[in-house]
């Protein structure tokens, strides 16, 4: 998409220009986790267990580096607006060599730890073997998948959407070819099981990020980066780390959220575990929607924001609201109809995880249009610089409504193993409905002009075009 369509055109077509592209990336994204839960599910129901109960520690992990990109995708897509193409590169050069320290000291000290990640979260005998083996290769695996989470940000940046999905759609469709290979060997490859799922994972990503340093070295598509730009600019990364500190935390109360209801979980037992661990597959492949409308409104309100277009931005704020609860809302209604069927495609052989997880399905698919309704909105404020409120709205959700209800209604009342699945129901049309209130009241256009989040973000735009170029000399 050209600049002037991204900050002058129809506001549905420019978003649905940047979300459609994102969404499928996304989508292909999360196929990773599809493809090897549709191989692993045919390993049984403790295979499935050791990823599930593995996945939410890695998402800890990536969580952590998440702030950093979040910073820099507010920055590239306010400088593209602004028109600062030099900046926009140095930017994307020092986010990357920021994510790229951060994950590998993150990989180092996952690997070490993954024991004891797992006694923490209680793990079977039959399980923990598996489980380990799958979470070590997956964290040296976090270099590559972090790199490639910041290319998709920068291309998001300024507007090239398109190209990583071909790259996702080819290192997919080869991720399907390896996983029955490393998972149940062939010829010379032995069979590896659960961890062959994570490797095939590894192999694929790290080609996906190859391709995409080229690209950006390249210069061919709306960024030009060069060797300069990666001499490391303290002043910048103390700045960013200002910016994305707020969304760290946020995205790593999410996984530990995700790790606190998973040690509840595990007390059910594994059928339980494993019922979740094929229910939380569609619900976050649902969720690829949503993300990537927020994603492209956190892009195209940045853009706006960086030309000075306020009242286009809240304009754009509203439709996307509209759009992720409406079609969250329909994807909910066509999963509780179709639930059984859709668990049985991940673990067709266990009629009791059918069972378990059709009932979690059922119980939270009809609030997903709340869901919807947060991320969406939750894009604009991080797009005005705002990345405090999506924190404490996340700690509202995730620390005071979603695990101390869970923890009540499974351990004081009779629902027992479904008081949990009650409390992300409960949860989502809560969270949703306040974010709406404080979207609505309009305090987020203030903060652009006064808010000392966005006075932060004025500083480092003039002290890095200030001081910026010199580093980099």
């Amino acid at each position: 998409m050209n600049k002037k369509e991204l900050l002058e055109g129809p506001i549905l077509s420019s978003l649905l220009k940047l979300a459609v592209p994102i969404m499928i990336a996304n989508l292909l994204q999360a196929a990773y986790q599809l493809v090897d839960a549709f191989w692993v599910g045919r390993l049984g129901g403790d295979a499935v267990a050791a990823v599930s109960v593995s996945t939410p520690v890695i998402f800890l992990t990536i969580a952590l580096g998440t702030g950093l990109a979040i910073a820099g995708s507010i920055l590239i897509a306010q400088y593209f607006g602004a028109g600062q193409q030099e900046m926009v590169n140095h930017v994307a050069a020092q986010t990357l060599l920021m994510v790229i320290t951060v994950s590998v000291v993150l990989s180092i000290v996952g690997y070490w730890l993954s024991p004891y990640f797992l006694k923490v979260l209680n793990v079977t005998p039959q399980v923990y073997s598996d489980a380990l083996g799958f979470m070590r290769v997956a964290f040296i695996g976090l270099v590559f998948s972090f790199s490639f989470m910041i290319f998709q940000s920068v291309m998001r940046g300024v507007g090239r959407v398109t190209l990583p999905v071909y790259i996702v759609l080819g290192t997919v469709i080869l991720n399907f070819a390896l996983d029955p290979l490393f998972i149940f060997g062939w010829n010379f490859i032995p069979a590896m099981g659960v961890k062959g799922a994570a490797l095939a994972t590894l192999s694929t990503q790290s080609l996906a990020i190859v391709i995409g340093f080229f690209i950006l070295f390249r210069g061919k598509h709306g960024i030009h980066l060069q060797l300069k730009d990666f001499k490391p600019d303290y002043k910048h990364i103390k700045k960013a780390f200002k910016i994305g500190f707020p969304s760290s935390i946020e995205q790593s109360m999410r996984a530990i959220g995700m790790m606190a209801i998973t040690f509840l979980i595990v007390h059910f037992g594994t059928t339980t575990v494993a019922s979740y661990g094929a229910g939380s597959n569609l619900i976050q492949l649902i969720l690829i929607p949503a993300l990537g409308l927020s994603m492209a409104i956190a892009t195209l309100v940045g853009q706006n924001i960086g030309a000075g277009n306020i009242a286009r931005a809240a304009q754009i704020g509203k439709l996307g609201g509209y759009l992720g609860f409406g079609l969250l809302s329909g994807l909910g209604v066509i999963a509780y109809a179709f639930a059984p069927y859709l668990i049985a495609f991940f673990v067709p052989n266990d009629s009791a995880v059918i069972e378990g997880g059709t009932q979690l399905l059922r119980i939270t698919c009809l609030s997903w249009g709340f869901l919807g309704l947060q991320l969406c909105l939750m894009g604009v404020f991080r797009a005005v610089g705002n990345t405090t409120l999506p924190m404490i709205l996340t700690l509202v959700s995730q620390w005071v409504i979603q695990f101390p209800l869970a923890y009540i209604l499974s351990h004081n009342t009779s629902l027992g193993k479904v008081g949990i699945w009650w409390a992300f129901p409960i949860s989502s049309v809560v969270t949703g409905l306040i974010t709406l209130v404080i979207y609505a009241k309009g305090d987020w256009k203030k903060e652009r002009l006064t808010g000392k989040t966005n006075k932060l973000i004025d500083k480092v735009e003039k002290e890095i075009v200030k001081e910026g170029f010199e580093s980099v000399k």
